[in-house]
């Protein structure tokens, strides 16, 4: 009886935008205690011209005041139109939606994808995702979106495609099979700060290549298994009322008409399909010729204000770098289009657009959440909170007489923990490096080495914290596909997904820094883990 009497409180579950609307007025309430009590933290910085050490202090600043307040009311239009996940987002949906709206996707997904076995389609999903840092975070406007689709496409759970992508995307950030933006954004900081110790040392580009190209391909293999073993089986199956597309609903046919009926729909889906791969060759050969320098209209997107290709190609102004989510989405447009026109799925540009638009109905929860995170994350860096805790950690890492292994190893875990209140790489980087390389250096462990436990635990907790702008993608996402409205994924739920997979992976780079170090493998072409 008093079982079945007992008072049974139901849970009540906070939406993610009341969520960072409360995180947001707690930060404003934690930096006018903080700025109270004066919190504060020295780091050293290097002089560019003069190589030399210069310190910098910075304090918390007090938001909680009349000038806070007037910044967080003045600069809200700025903070988010300037919101770099919703221009990305918005530019990769507009070729995205014209793809999916002609039936260009769901014709590849279902005679093509859906033949790849689960195992292999999730180890390209997570490689292709780690593949992508190599142009900053591209990888979350474009991967999140179209594998969702592609799961709920395939009859798989879009839930576990948003994870699968957005996971290989944070936890495997900074390595891929080439030099890229990681490389051109950490290696001033780890050549000024080797020159502290030795003057003559040089550090190339390609000082990580090899470690990046194995570490690439250890991750995507152990995320697959992560994904498939641990995180697969919790999801579970998306059950969902309409199995079939709305092409695919059934219609009343006789056995001849329904046969006439697949041959015409099959010799259309073959003739869009080659309309869309001569489109898309076009395309991607005059995407390869802007990027050739000193040939006639070439190097379009290149920076030649730089002297190194490289530099040209990922440097701070590449238009290269600023341009890809653009490019992709115009491929998509232009192949998506192409083959509506040969597959007769569309008849004209109003239908194009009609379909298009249809789309975007999902997007307008993300679109508010964005605005709320894009105020969150303005006040949270205003306050200057992660950069207090990250020099707080460096200062301490200087005061460890650690060597070797254990200096590795402690060395990962406070850049991880940083990483956790300041997601930007090369902040953190900017801080750390005047401690970490001389005392790497110090115990003959090469400042390249050292620039490889930077990237190493920046990318253990790369998406486990919503500090991290394109967690916006992951967690709007998560919900457009939850059919549970009444009960949103938060906070805690999309940090809860991820925790197998950010625990197991963080272990798993601590297992291949160290032994890549006991070994002594090259980690670049003439580059070895010791001086």
């Amino acid at each position: 009886m008093y079982e079945k009497g007992r008072l049974r409180l139901k849970k009540f579950y906070f939406h993610p935008i009341t969520t960072f609307i409360v995180l947001t007025f707690f930060l404003l309430i934690l930096s006018g205690i903080l700025s109270f009590f004066e919190a504060q933290a020295k780091y050293n910085t290097i002089n560019v011209n003069t190589h030399e050490l210069e310190p910098v202090l910075i304090v918390v600043e007090n938001l909680l005041s009349f000038d806070g307040i007037k910044f967080i009311i003045s600069e809200s239009a700025k903070n988010f139109l300037s919101f770099a996940p919703l221009g990305t987002l918005l530019i990769s949906l507009i070729g995205l939606t014209v793809a999916e709206g002609t039936g260009f996707i769901e014709m590849l997904t279902r005679k093509h994808l859906s033949k790849i076995s689960r195992p292999v389609f999730t180890f390209l999903v997570i490689f292709i995702s780690i593949v992508s840092s190599l142009i900053n975070e591209v990888g979350y406007a474009i991967l999140i979106p179209l594998i969702a689709l592609i799961y709920f496409i395939n009859d798989r759970n879009p839930i576990l495609g948003i994870v699968t992508a957005f996971c290989g995307v944070s936890f495997g950030y900074g390595v891929s099979l080439f030099v890229g933006s990681t490389e051109v954004s950490l290696l001033n900081y780890t050549k000024i700060a080797s020159h502290l110790i030795d003057e003559n040392m040089h550090i190339a580009l390609t000082s990580n290549l090899i470690f990046i190209i194995v570490a690439t391909i250890i991750l995507s293999i152990v995320g697959t298994i992560i994904i498939e073993a641990i995180i697969a089986p919790k999801i579970g199956k998306y059950k969902r009322d309409e199995d079939l597309s709305p092409t695919e609903k059934y219609q009343p046919l006789t056995l001849e008409e329904a046969e006439q009926q697949q041959i015409e729909k099959e010799k259309n889906e073959k003739r869009g399909l080659r309309y869309a791969l001569i489109v898309s060759i076009l395309f991607l050969l005059f995407f390869i010729y802007a990027l050739i320098p000193n040939l006639p209209w070439s190097g379009l997107l290149l920076d030649m204000k730089e002297k190194t290709y490289l530099n040209q190609l990922f440097g701070e102004n590449s238009y290269f770098q600023d341009g890809f989510t653009y490019i992709v989405s115009m491929l998509f447009l232009v192949a998506g289009i192409a083959y509506g026109i040969g597959s007769k799925t569309i008849k004209n540009d109003k239908e194009i657009v009609e379909n298009a638009s249809k789309k975007f109905n999902n997007i307008g929860s993300i679109l508010i959440l964005m605005f709320v995170v894009s105020q969150f994350v303005a006040v949270y860096r205003k306050t200057n909170i992660g950069m207090v805790i990250t020099a707080w950690l460096a200062n301490l890492l200087e005061k460890i007489s650690f060597s070797g292994i254990p200096l590795i190893i402690v060395t990962l875990i406070f850049i991880a923990i940083a990483n956790l209140f300041l997601t930007s790489t090369a902040s953190k980087w900017m801080i750390f490096s005047p401690v970490v390389v001389p005392l790497f250096m110090q115990s003959n462990i090469s400042p390249q080495f050292a620039q490889i436990v930077m990237r190493a635990g920046d990318s253990m907790t790369k998406g486990f914290t919503p500090l991290l702008a394109s967690f916006v993608i992951y967690i709007g996402y998560l919900n457009i596909y939850n059919l549970k409205k009444n009960r949103p994924y938060t906070i805690r739920e999309s940090l809860k997904l991820i925790a197998p997979y950010c625990l197991l992976i963080s272990i798993t780079w601590i297992i291949i820094v160290v032994l890549w170090y006991i070994i002594g493998l090259p980690i670049g072409p003439g580059v070895s883990p010791t001086i």
